[in-house]
């Protein structure tokens, strides 16, 4: 398969973070023609990484300046709705991060919107949160389409569940979109880990760290593997940060906050020792390849890691795009779009 059957299509990408979305839409040949990402950190990254630096504030960007483009990306934060009542679409949108996302669409009218948010977002608000995103878009003249993808699905060793949706323009003709079903690949954290020297740092030393011995002999000596993670000990009273898994299951899933001696990475038992993880480990299993420059303190990298998005999922799903020929073929047709 042509590994450039986006060129010539352009994209935006909105609550950019560290570029998820660029990874996933250039390597495929689209070229990113606006970003937005407030948190300084997140865009020296984005910087460092696409030469580009993002936009601030999403709610001071006018909307005429965003430049055309075919396909909007946005992993906008969850927030609830105020609902109005007999509204239910774009006016109750007002007021949150994603009416922003709204005022852009309404303007620029992409062909493909590409979102994600937390597996929280389908049940928020007892369910008016995505229902609003959904009237909203199809107010705007969208088919909205979402799922729930594990990234311990495609490939990669964290367990990390998120809703990502799909809009495409009623006038291209598109009756369907399916989402990718992942494989169940053997995959575990020990497979992407760094070697013992470049991790010292990372090492945590307690007193009050338990292990179940007897589990950790019965995976040693049995060579047992697990799909999700697989929890051996705790420290302290296994509270937030303090569980401990095994390196022969998934990572649980990386966050950009929380406490413990594992925040924002968890614990693990890695060749005898327990540590956090590496920020380029946390890149790995987020689907970065090593290739991606992480220029940030570790703090900062580990929160950046646990605001992105799997970039393996998105290969799924931008692939599934490609796979779709309607879809394809009508993005591929714009008066903007040069071949």
């Amino acid at each position: 398969m042509n590994e450039k059957e986006l060129d010539g299509l352009k994209f935006i990408d909105l609550f950019a973070g560290i570029g998820a979305f660029h990874l996933a839409l250039e390597k495929r040949g689209a070229e990113c023609v606006y970003a937005s990402e407030w948190d300084k950190h997140a865009q020296k990254t984005y910087y460092d990484n696409f030469n580009l630096i993002p936009d601030g504030d999403i709610t001071k960007i006018d909307e005429n300046t965003v430049p055309e483009h075919d396909i909007l990306c946005a992993g906008f934060p969850c927030q609830a709705f105020s609902i109005s009542g007999n509204q239910s679409g774009f006016e109750d949108a007002r007021g949150t991060l994603f009416f922003d996302v709204a005022r852009i669409v309404n303007k620029k009218k992409p062909k493909l919107i590409l979102m994600e948010n937390v597996r929280n977002f389908i049940k928020h608000d007892n369910g008016k949160t995505i229902k609003v995103v959904e009237q909203t878009l199809y107010e705007l003249g969208y088919d909205f389409y979402y799922t729930l993808l594990n990234s311990s699905d495609f490939g990669l060793p964290q367990s990390r569940a998120r809703v990502y949706m799909v809009a495409i323009r009623k006038d291209l003709g598109v009756t369907d979109f399916k989402f990718p079903l992942g494989s169940k690949k053997d995959v575990c954290l020990n497979d992407i880990l760094l070697d013992d020297e470049d991790t010292q740092k990372f090492i945590i030393q307690r007193e009050d760290i338990f292990l179940n011995k007897d589990l950790i002999l019965e995976i040693d000596k049995n060579k047992l593997f697990f799909s999700k993670p697989k929890r051996v000990g705790t420290i302290n009273k296994g509270g937030q940060g303090e569980r401990i898994y095994s390196e022969w299951g998934h990572a649980v899933t990386l966050s950009a906050y929380g406490g413990g001696p594992g925040s924002k990475t968890g614990c693990y038992l890695i060749n005898g020792k327990i540590r956090k993880l590496a920020p380029r480990e946390c890149a790995r299993i987020q689907g970065f390849d090593d290739n991606f420059l992480i220029t940030v303190s570790d703090s900062q990298a580990w929160k950046q890691f646990g605001n992105s998005i799997p970039v393996k999922v998105l290969d799924e799903i931008v692939n599934e795009i490609i796979l779709n020929k309607t879809l394809i073929d009508s993005l591929r047709e714009n008066e903007y779009v040069k071949f």
